[in-house]
């Protein structure tokens, strides 16, 4: 062998060995990195945010870099509240007060970066079991939800599709906390209510209530509650939402892949007091409505048909319509692996 190929490849190893070197330096620097804190606030705690428990149980958060806190804000006006004020970083919240506050005086504006439900998850529950008949629903009391809220409009929407005024031929009994309706339910308020799960399993396994209709079945595909964070935070951060992003992405698969009994051991811990065959028949439901998106992007589409429910709900006036890019930020959905 000549000397000048001895001498290339002596080079070649050498330089592979150093490129070994500084790769194994770089991971051990990554690993070394702190993880970043991440204040975050579901609206409320439902099985129809399965994805998100994922991403936490399932260390798809800490694998991205983040150190996530989790509070419960009981309902979307807190969670805005709690993102304007500076006392979350990311809330997932439903995108009709994105809405609503880009319509405002607010200095401080809230952007959408990634979707987690496909629709509506309330189902309609009666005090009888029964096979729905929609007419029947006139001159009853139906326990709604916050006014102008998402499970409200949406709710109404349902009502419209059947043919029911829902400001004239129902009473909508939209005035209780999310904490205080499965007691008000329980104490005979309303002929019929939306409730998410675990609470219809719960009710239902204790006799006093039987779903009867899906009100996301009804209305159809329309992004029901999304990540939001606000445009300062995208500025300072991208990299932070990047990062969730790609977690909640990751998290979608692993739910349309896993069984519904795997995912309940996944998510047990988030709801103590269900039995986890309750836990596993709750998700089963969901999957069959198609509740939960299969990709973060929130489409133009969806965010057009929401401007139209809250229109049609006299909740948003049509000249106050909002663009789309004004508060949806896309990049990150695109970009998630």
């Amino acid at each position: 062998m000549s000397s000048h190929l001895h001498a290339r490849r002596a080079l070649m190893q050498a330089a592979l060995a150093a490129f070994a070197l500084t790769t194994s330096a770089g991971v051990h620097a990554q690993a070394a990195k702190a993880p970043v804190k991440v204040r975050y606030e579901e609206v409320v705690r439902s099985i129809l945010y399965v994805p998100a428990y994922v991403a936490l149980t399932q260390g798809f958060f800490k694998d991205a870099g983040l150190d996530v806190t989790m509070k419960t804000s009981q309902g979307t006006d807190k969670g805005m509240a709690a993102l304007l004020s500076g006392s979350a970083d990311i809330v997932l919240i439903g995108p009709e007060a994105t809405v609503y506050v880009q319509n405002s005086e607010s200095p401080v504006k809230p952007r959408i970066f990634s979707g987690l439900t496909a629709t509506d998850g309330f189902l309609l529950v009666s005090r009888n079991k029964e096979a729905l008949d929609w007419s029947k629903l006139k001159g009853k009391t139906i326990m709604g939800f916050r006014p102008g809220s998402n499970p409200d409009v949406y709710l109404e929407t349902a009502l419209r599709k059947h043919g029911i005024d829902p400001k004239k031929d129902v009473t909508i009994l939209n005035n209780l906390g999310p904490a205080a309706r499965a007691g008000a339910w329980m104490s005979g308020r309303a002929d019929y209510a939306i409730f998410l799960e675990p609470e219809v399993g719960t009710l239902e396994r204790e006799g006093k209530a039987y779903p009867v209709a899906s009100i996301g079945a009804e209305v159809g595909q329309v992004d029901y509650t999304v990540f939001t964070t606000t445009d300062a935070f995208i500025s300072k951060q991208p990299q932070v939402v990047q990062a969730w992003t790609n977690a909640i992405a990751r998290a979608m698969k692993h739910v349309q892949a896993a069984s519904p009994a795997d995912l309940a051991k996944q998510v047990a811990e988030f709801f103590p007091a269900v039995p986890q065959n309750q836990i596993a028949s709750a998700i089963e439901r969901y999957k069959k409505h198609n509740i939960w998106k299969t990709s973060p992007l929130v489409e133009q589409e969806a965010i057009n048909k929401l401007q139209d429910m809250l229109v049609t709900s006299a909740v948003l006036e049509n000249g106050k319509r909002v663009k789309y890019q004004d508060i949806v930020v896309t990049d990150f959905a695109k970009r998630a692996k």
